[in-house]
């Protein structure tokens, strides 16, 4: 099975993948290693598609997870693949909280799912973000654009209790 897990900052995406990645026992891409490098210094687009690409192929026979919105990383190739889009719509509220939970855990240090040498961090250009400059209109017409695409494999989760139910129904 093969899933793309897409949505707002702090929403999960990368503690989805994981456990999807566990549960199904397939290779987990985050994309936020393949965007980053250390000391937070954005990777070329050109090397992180080749990465991306590299990494599709590799498994273009078995299952995959990847989490992160990234268009510049082979996106239109991923949410054509996948079996499964998943599209983690948290409120902006609900995704600050986690990110501030997420950065309480691992303050001063990397979490898996991150480029090795960035430190988890929580400023106010992060929390901006968080509430309002990833949310762009053109982030809600890409995701709207996707829904309508795949309306068979899209699955929109808004919370908690959505999440924790979808997780039941895959485990």
């Amino acid at each position: 099975m093969k899933i793309a897990v897409i949505g707002y900052t702090g929403s999960g995406k990368s503690v989805l993948a994981a456990k999807l990645g566990k549960i199904l026992g397939c290779p987990v891409l985050h994309l936020d290693k393949l965007q980053f490098e250390a000391g937070w210094k954005e990777r070329g687009e050109v090397e992180g598609k080749m990465l991306c690409e590299q990494f599709l192929e590799e498994n273009k026979d078995r299952g995959w997870v990847i989490d992160g919105n990234y268009s510049w990383c082979c996106y239109e190739e991923r949410m054509e693949q996948a079996d499964h889009i998943i599209f983690l719509n948290f409120s902006r509220w609900n995704c600050l909280y986690r990110a501030w939970k997420r950065y309480r855990r691992y303050k001063g240090g990397v979490r898996e799912s991150m480029a090795a040498g960035c430190p988890e961090r929580f400023d106010w250009e992060f929390i901006r973000w968080i509430l309002w400059d990833g949310r762009t209109k053109n982030a809600k017409r890409r995701y709207r654009n996707i829904r309508s695409t795949y309306p068979d494999k899209f699955i929109t989760l808004k919370n908690q209790k959505e999440l924790d139910t979808f997780l039941k129904t895959i485990q």
